[in-house]
């Protein structure tokens, strides 16, 4: 029997454990976690911040799955070392556990700049960050969250929404400078003050004090609590010590094969034709390929890449951004709308008839049908204006479920398509939990819930049932 060990139990590990499940009720299969207790969605802390979400609804799979799956799992306890001759890892325990097939699914880590002071601040990366942000929040008067991107605006948005006054920190010239561009990162920033968060960009950090945090000019931002989300890095110590090739990260084939034939990486420590993915939707894919592939459900299947779509996860707050968002007029077409007392913000990038960018802020009920276009990279309708607001003009791109053609992609992190919805309701799905239990739409980013509930809502009402 083939013994498969996989390093790691996030939510690239824990979905690969699934998928190989899914293809092979009998391989050998053990799981190694360093934090302690069952994998979460890391993707939902911000909801666990902002006290919208208790922590044991961002679970992925419970106890009980793995004792009736047949799964091996060892939480707590880090793997230290990989003896690639004789084919075991090694525990922070001593324990040797062999394998045919090693995964490494390690992901990454929060950066701590080296910034005096900054062992006095909490980082925002897992479970146990989340309930010490948590425990200090609860008698802070002020905090600072350092960092303006994805994850440094999730907690600040969370913690303004406790209650809590927070000023967010941020070295470049705008928030999210890497998906956004100035005018989006400004209309972002203008809607986030309005819900209570107090905005600096353009800032140096000099110190964080037990009583703030000290900028360049002598200017202290007072808070009793400060939360760093200054980027993340991938974990590859266990990777390079075990001599395999680490640039970045991990680096891995189209197989998500290392330089051993005998050891796969996925997720956010693997590094695939010289990339970084940093988001769950290409872990998950990733997992899949490498399932089919240990497995022998496919043993064609290849990992070519994912077109990412970066959703923000604050409440409040609608934001989709996808592709070469900085291109200006010198570059590309350029088609934009911005409001900014309304907190609107959109933009098209076309370059050879083709979309190549997108950014939509305060509403984004088109992300699905410009996700479609981005992906295939067909070519586009002649009325650019009908692609931003579909429902004031003749635009091609339908918004309803009606005249959504059943190969849009609806949920992104899971690739599950409006007909693959269609399907299930088919077969009986009559609620957004129950797509969700076949397809597992809405269980990564969330952002697809209200797209779902619409088409099932609408599936409901074209066939006169009760949802």
């Amino acid at each position: 029997m083939t013994r498969i060990v996989v390093v790691g139990n996030g939510m690239a590990g824990a979905r690969l454990v699934s998928e190989i499940r899914a293809r092979d009720r009998h391989v050998g299969l053990t799981v190694f976690g360093a934090e302690h207790g069952q994998p979460y969605n890391r993707v939902l802390l911000s909801n666990v911040v902002a006290g919208t979400m208790p922590p044991d609804q961002v679970r992925l799979l419970d106890p009980a799955w793995y004792a009736d799956h047949s799964v091996t799992a060892v939480p707590g306890v880090e793997v230290v070392a990989v003896d690639r001759e004789s084919q075991f890892v090694i525990t922070a325990t001593g324990r040797r556990e062999p394998y045919d097939v090693l995964v490494l699914a390690t992901g990454s880590e929060a950066v701590v700049p080296p910034i005096p002071g900054a062992e006095r601040a909490v980082t925002f990366r897992t479970m146990d960050d989340c309930h010490a942000i948590l425990r200090a929040a609860g008698s802070a008067r002020r905090a600072v969250v350092v960092g303006g991107g994805l994850l440094g605006i999730e907690a600040a948005r969370g913690l303004a929404g406790r209650g809590l006054p927070v000023t967010l920190l941020h070295l470049a010239g705008h928030l999210m400078d890497r998906q956004l561009d100035a005018e989006a990162g400004l209309v972002l920033g203008q809607t986030l003050g309005g819900l209570g968060v107090d905005i600096r960009t353009g800032v140096v950090i000099e110190e964080i004090t037990d009583g703030g945090v000290r900028l360049t000019g002598d200017e202290t931002v007072e808070a009793d609590l400060v939360v760093l989300a200054c980027g993340i890095r991938p974990v590859t110590a266990l990777a390079r010590d075990a001599g395999l090739e680490v640039a970045r990260g991990i680096v891995v084939d189209d197989e998500m094969r290392t330089d051993d034939p005998s050891i796969f990486a996925i997720g956010e420590c693997a590094e695939h034709r010289g990339r970084v993915y940093g988001l769950v939707a290409p872990a998950w894919e990733q997992a899949a390929v490498v399932a089919d592939l240990v497995t022998g459900t496919d043993k064609t299947a290849r990992y070519r890449g994912s077109r990412l779509v970066t959703r923000l996860k604050a409440k409040s707050v609608e934001l989709a951004a996808m592709g070469e968002t900085h291109l200006t007029e010198d570059d590309a077409e350029v088609v934009r709308f911005s409001h900014r007392a309304t907190g609107t913000y959109r933009k098209l990038v076309i370059r050879d008839g083709r979309l190549v960018g997108v950014i939509l802020l305060g509403e984004t009920s088109t992300v699905g049908n410009l996700t479609q276009l981005f992906d295939r990279g067909g070519p586009l309708p002649g009325d650019r204006a009908g692609l931003l607001f579909p429902g004031l003009s003749g635009g091609t791109v339908a918004e309803s479920p009606v005249r959504m053609p059943d190969a849009a992609r609806v949920c992104q992190c899971n690739n599950v398509t409006k007909g693959q919805i269609r399907a299930c309701w088919e077969s009986g799905a009559r609620d957004v939990a129950a797509v969700a239990a076949a397809t597992r739409a809405t269980t990564g980013c969330g952002g697809c819930h209200d797209a779902v509930e619409g088409i099932v809502d609408w599936l409901c009402e074209q066939e006169g049932v009760s949802a």
